[in-house]
């Protein structure tokens, strides 16, 4: 089979449903107007419609069809709300059914929250069956009301905002996930602030499924509104990305209809990078105030101070921590190429390492602390001596060769500075000694 797939009909973008980035040529509808939001009021408005790309392509990882040209600012859903006809009988039908199952999942006064609730009809019909529940819904271009137990708002749901505040024993989304660019990323979020609120959330989501389309070979599904087109396998494989417990998955009308009934919320993992990610945030910004603060003394202390590198890592420590080239105007470099160009967006030249030859003085900043020591053994090597080797650890400008870090020192030895193993003043656990503060240290910041 593999074998049919010519390099052409194979491409790199995202799957809005499981997130996957390889896809194969689906099918090329050409350049077509919008088909169900502009109503146009004349056969010359109806000819001059914009055409936009309708180019489906399959998601080789679940099958999921999609647009990948597809361009949200492009449907004008403000000017004619994409409302679903809600008469047909078997239609009709088929909502009867989706109330019952909603109505067996929830207590008797529920909270109830609709993202898309279009016309609000299914809203509306939950809420006269349940007068002692709550029922919000949420659709900037839908109908609004607000009576009784029902709100109708025209707004966008916020999952972080609006979890929190109404705790809704279910959340329904019915008919909308088809119209966004990235589905999987909208139920992410709503699966996430559920974790965030230590809740379990029991949610209801509704989809066009693609399944007898892809079988009987028909065509007229596929339009530019309708961007991702769920099967089965890529609804389902959808569901799973979100960290969700599925409930059960089934079909309605026809099976031209995929919906399932999920609990969200319960992601340990995602929640504990959230909170490294924000002690991580925490401590840079600690940091920045420390280490200028120490920066400023340093270069008013009269040293001579190099900055080892002016690329790279190093360039992006001179701009993050604000070393200037008045204040610190010598950076060294010990790649030949790089002698003679300048520091992107600070301006120092930067020069030779050699230049340190006549500064046997120098306290020098090294950037990429995990290339310190091979810094410190090209500077012995090259008989430049230094006064100080300061690298940036947990949020300050540390002594390499006299403060703890984990950039092992292993057993070299700076001569003159460091206790090697078998002197009898080698401390017991390693530790090298650490001189008096120097000027750029202070207590206070540290």
């Amino acid at each position: 089979m593999s074998n049919r797939i010519v390099r052409e009909e194979i491409s790199q973008s995202v799957c809005p449903a499981c997130g996957f980035q390889i896809a194969a040529a689906f099918f090329d509808g050409g350049a077509q107007p919008l088909a169900t939001l502009a109503w146009p009021a004349s056969e010359d408005a109806a000819r001059a419609m914009t055409r936009l790309p309708v180019n489906f392509v399959r998601c080789v990882e679940c099958g999921h069809v999609y647009n990948p040209d597809f361009d949200y600012a492009q449907v004008p859903y403000s000017d004619k709300p994409n409302l679903m006809f809600n008469q047909g009988a078997l239609w009709s039908g088929f909502i009867e059914e989706t109330i019952d199952q909603i109505l067996r999942a929830t207590p008797d006064n529920p909270t109830i929250v609709e993202i898309g609730h279009g016309d609000g009809s299914l809203i509306a019909a939950l809420a006269e069956v349940r007068p002692e529940g709550r029922f919000v819904g949420f659709d900037p271009h839908g109908a609004t009301r607000c009576e009784d137990n029902l709100e109708l708002r025209a707004a966008l749901f916020e999952p972080e905002k609006h979890l929190a505040e109404l705790r809704p024993d279910l959340v329904i989304s019915r008919h909308v996930l088809e119209h966004l660019n990235s589905p999987l990323a909208f139920l992410q979020r709503i699966a996430f602030a559920a974790a965030r609120l230590g809740r379990e959330q029991l949610a209801y989501f509704e989809v066009p499924c693609v399944d007898r389309a892809l079988e009987t070979g028909r065509t007229v599904d596929f339009y530019y509104e309708h961007n991702s087109q769920f099967s089965t396998q890529s609804f389902r494989k959808m569901l799973s990305r979100c960290g969700a417990t599925i409930n059960s998955v089934g079909h309605g009308y026809g099976g031209e209809v995929i919906y399932g009934f999920v609990t969200l919320g319960d992601q340990p993992r995602r929640l504990q990078i959230a909170d490294e990610a924000r002690d991580f945030r925490d401590g840079s910004e600690a940091g920045l105030k420390t280490i200028a603060a120490q920066l400023d003394r340093l270069a008013r202390s009269g040293e001579c101070v190099a900055v080892w590198g002016g690329t790279g890592k190093s360039a992006a420590f001179i701009n993050r921590y604000g070393v200037d080239r008045e204040r610190f105007p010598v950076v060294v470099d010990s790649d030949a190429a790089k002698v003679g160009t300048f520091v992107p967006g600070a301006g120092q030249e930067i020069r030779s390492r050699d230049f340190l030859a006549n500064h046997p003085d120098a306290i020098i900043i090294v950037p990429p602390q995990w290339r310190a020591l091979d810094i410190v053994l090209e500077m012995e090597a090259a008989g430049i001596s230094f006064k100080q080797v300061l690298i940036e650890h947990r949020g300050a400008l540390i002594d390499y060769l006299a403060d703890p870090h984990p950039y092992e020192l292993g057993k070299f030895a700076h001569q003159g500075r460091v206790a090697t193993e078998d002197s009898p003043e080698a401390p017991h656990d390693g530790a090298v000694p650490k001189p008096s503060a120097p000027v750029w240290a202070s207590h206070d910041n540290l």
